[in-house]
């Protein structure tokens, strides 16, 4: 069964920097779709960074502070997290969007077309 593990998270201050990374087990996941969404309290899941297509999208809120990769040979994807701020806190998921050719670009950031999510991990900004 395809699994997304994610690692990384923790408590950091205002300006600090973190790095995520998500590990799938159970399924190779090389040429799909893998983003990153985050969630806080009382919000709804937004999307944050997806690496798709040999191409990557941010969200506005993140672009310039964070990035995203992926290592097929290690089934493996990061989110570096730099500048961190304290609306930036929240569980951070992984995600994989399974797909055969590449699906328009708007489909990316919706998180109802991922097919498989870590359990979450939590990043806290104190400020």
């Amino acid at each position: 069964q395809a699994q997304l593990i994610e690692s990384g998270g923790g408590l950091v201050q205002d300006g600090g920097s973190l790095l995520l990374s998500c590990t799938a087990t159970g399924h190779t996941f090389a040429n799909n779709a893998m983003g990153w969404f985050r969630q806080s309290s009382g919000k709804e899941r937004e999307f944050v960074a997806v690496l798709a297509c040999a191409t990557t999208q941010y969200s506005d809120s993140v672009k310039c502070r964070f990035t995203i990769s992926r290592d097929n040979a290690k089934n493996t994807g990061c989110l570096q997290l730099n500048s961190l701020k304290p609306e930036d806190a929240a569980v951070y998921y992984c995600a994989v969007f399974e797909h055969d050719s590449c699906p328009a670009p708007s489909r990316w950031t919706r998180a109802a077309e991922y097919d498989h999510w870590g359990q979450g991990t939590q990043v806290t900004v104190s400020s």
